[in-house]
Parts: C-alpha cells; structure tokens; sequence
C-alpha cells in the first residue's frame, strides 16, 4: 500500500487545523534510513488542536484484506489512521487510533471492523463500513490536547489478509 523505500513514492499534503485559524504544523517527509516521519508541532493557540497528513493511493481495491498493518516508531503520542473512501477534501473519513512507545517500534494491525465513521471529528453513525475495493486516501492525525512537538516514524503501511 505504502512504502517510502520504493517507487512509486507517495505524494503527502498536510492538513492542519490552520483550516480552522490554528496554528499547529506537520509534514511527512522521507528520512536518510528509507522511513517516513510525520513530525511538526501541536498547538492549541487559536481554537487548534490537529495537525494531519494523507496521501491519495495509486492502487485503491484492498477486496479480501481485512485491515490494515503498520509499522511505526513512535514517540509516546496516540495517532489516528485514516481512511478515505473517495478522493474529496473534506467528507466522511474513517479513523481508528492507536498509541505509540517512544522510541519502540511497533506493528500494528488495525482491522477495517475498528475504523469508525467520523465528519469533522464528529461521529456519523448512519455512514455504511468501510467498502475495501474503495480505498482512495490514507492518512495521519495527532489531536486530543496533545500539545507540543510530536515524531512519528513509518516503515510501512500495508493491507493485510487473514
């Protein structure tokens, strides 16, 4: 699904909660070792609170996985992955966080069964499931009051079978 190893390489855009008038700040950018690292800054200054990136995917039919596995090194900080099932901006964004060790790398495995259905950090509880054959973006978001610098190491996002 995502590797920052080899081609084709991901483009990343972030989003940050400047859309809102904050000023929190991050991008994933690719490091000397081959990984990915989503880093930047948190800030709740201004109503903020969220710093995010996402890629839109070359390859978007993930028919017979069951979820999706990543391999990170964090730094203490809970994340959220997220998905998009289109290629909007702005929508229904499926999301399910999890937490990191600093300085640990982790596999985690997040299964689509876990992602819930959210709009603007709101809950949409009549939104159907995640659909595997629409995978159109993933993404990255650090939120919940975790104010501050913030590191997030990827070696892989993969989709995995049973």
């Amino acid at each position: 699904m995502c590797s920052f190893k080899t081609p084709p390489l991901l483009r990343w855009t972030s989003v940050n909660d400047a859309v809102m008038g904050g000023v929190s700040e991050s991008l994933m950018q690719r490091s000397e070792a081959g990984t990915g690292v989503f880093a930047g800054h948190l800030s709740l200054e201004h109503n903020g609170g969220f710093a995010s990136v996402r890629t839109s995917l070359p390859h978007n039919d993930y028919q017979g996985c069951t979820g999706i596995r990543l391999r990170v090194r964090g730094d203490g900080h809970r994340y959220s992955f997220r998905i998009r099932t289109d290629l909007l901006f702005d929508g229904v964004v499926y999301r399910q966080d999890f937490d990191t060790i600093a300085g640990r790398w982790l596999d985690i495995d997040l299964p689509f069964g876990g992602f819930t259905p959210s709009f603007r950090g709101r809950p949409v509880p009549d939104a159907p499931p995640i659909d595997p054959s629409r995978i159109y973006q993933v993404g990255l978001l650090i939120s919940n009051r975790q104010e501050g610098p913030f590191s997030l190491e990827v070696e892989s996002i993969v989709a995995y079978r049973p």
